[in-house]
């Protein structure tokens, strides 16, 4: 029997069973060390919200908080409370719980499409385009390890840095910028809720990034610990996880055992279509 395809396996635990019209529940994709992935549970809770909204309403914005390590052996039960439903707007308050304590609480913004003022910053000019650049799985495809195979066989996401990784050595110049090239691995349904949700799952694989490479660690760096700690979001205008996304990214601070990345994201026209920003703790072990 043939294997599920990466994508095919995130998007079936994306699909959660309804309880009842505000509480939903959902399992977990295996991660080395047992931990739940913060991107899938920011994604399904951005999905049991949606649940609860008029389906003309799109997620434009997300806050939300990590409070505990989540158990990938458990399931997750997501419920949402219906903080307010405006003329254009709607706030759903979601809580992921394990064993009855929330590992996730997270508030999500919708609102019905409208006209407004329009402007966006522009991209940064002359990117090696994707095809030109090395993927995780070039990278890291023959490396027999169980980190080198979530980033590559297990991972629903095409990564392509422009410029060298932090994967297992550092960086070739100390700095907080980065760029990354993504795109999912297989077919994605249609519709924006899922497309947005998708890009809130993959995005949180990257954001810390920049504060590794400032400070010339790596992925594997021994003694490293990170945690994603809170995590904001904003979609601006529609986007497809299905075709190449241009992560500019930057890591504005590193101060008390936390560090701070920030993301704007670009389709490959140069369409800004959302911006992101996520703390987490960074820490390592103490030199003799």
């Amino acid at each position: 029997m043939t294997a599920p395809d990466p994508m095919r396996r995130v998007l079936d635990v994306l699909d959660l069973e309804a309880l009842d019209a505000d509480t939903f529940t959902g399992g977990s994709l295996p991660k080395p060390g047992g931990r739940v992935f913060g991107g899938q549970v920011l994604a399904q809770s951005l999905l049991a919200a949606a649940r609860t909204v008029p389906e003309e309403r799109l997620p434009h914005s997300v806050h939300g908080y990590f409070l505990r390590a989540g158990d990938v052996r458990e399931p997750i039960t997501f419920a949402v409370e219906r903080m307010r439903d405006g003329r254009s707007f709607s706030a759903r308050r979601t809580h992921a719980l394990q064993r009855g304590e929330p590992i996730l609480s997270m508030i999500t913004s919708f609102q019905v499409d409208q006209p407004g003022l329009e402007h966006a910053d522009l991209p940064p000019t002359s990117v090696t385009p994707p095809e030109e650049v090395p993927s995780a799985t070039d990278l890291l495809g023959a490396i027999d390890h169980p980190v080198a195979a979530f980033w590559t066989e297990s991972a629903a996401f095409d990564l392509r840095h422009v410029g060298s990784p932090v994967y297992l050595g550092p960086a070739e110049e100390r700095t907080d910028r980065q760029m990354v090239w993504m795109r999912a691995r297989g077919p994605v349904p249609e519709g924006q809720v899922m497309h947005r949700a998708l890009l809130a799952y993959a995005c949180d694989q990257v954001m810390l990034e920049p504060v590794l490479r400032r400070h010339g660690l790596t992925w594997a760096t021994p003694g490293l610990s990170m945690a994603s700690l809170d995590h904001a979001m904003w979609w601006h205008r529609e986007v497809r996880v299905d075709e190449w996304l241009l992560y500019v990214q930057s890591g504005p601070n590193a101060h008390g055992g936390r560090g701070l990345g920030a993301a704007r994201v670009y389709t490959r026209d140069g369409v800004l279509v959302a911006t992101i920003a996520q703390e987490g703790m960074v820490r390592v072990p103490e030199e003799d």
